[in-house]
């Protein structure tokens, strides 16, 4: 081999493994026997998960302000 040449790998293949959270997971509700998936950080199923609202951005229009406030 020639001291001159590089070595290099394809851009996809050094990729992270993805991140487990633990086997033979249930949803943490009571009497919910849903198995978690390994790569789902939470501790409840979809159904039983807390509700999250995303943050809106902007400015609110008359109207909404006008019902909600």
């Amino acid at each position: 081999m020639d001291s001159t040449t590089m070595r290099a790998t394809t851009a996809g293949r050094a990729r992270r493994r993805p991140k487990t959270y633990g086997e033979d997971r249930v949803c943490g509700a009571d009497r919910c026997e849903t198995r978690l998936s390994r790569y789902n950080r939470n501790q409840f199923c979809f159904r039983h998960a807390p509700a999250r609202f995303p943050r809106m951005r902007g400015e609110f229009t008359e109207e909404y302000l006008a019902k909600h406030s």
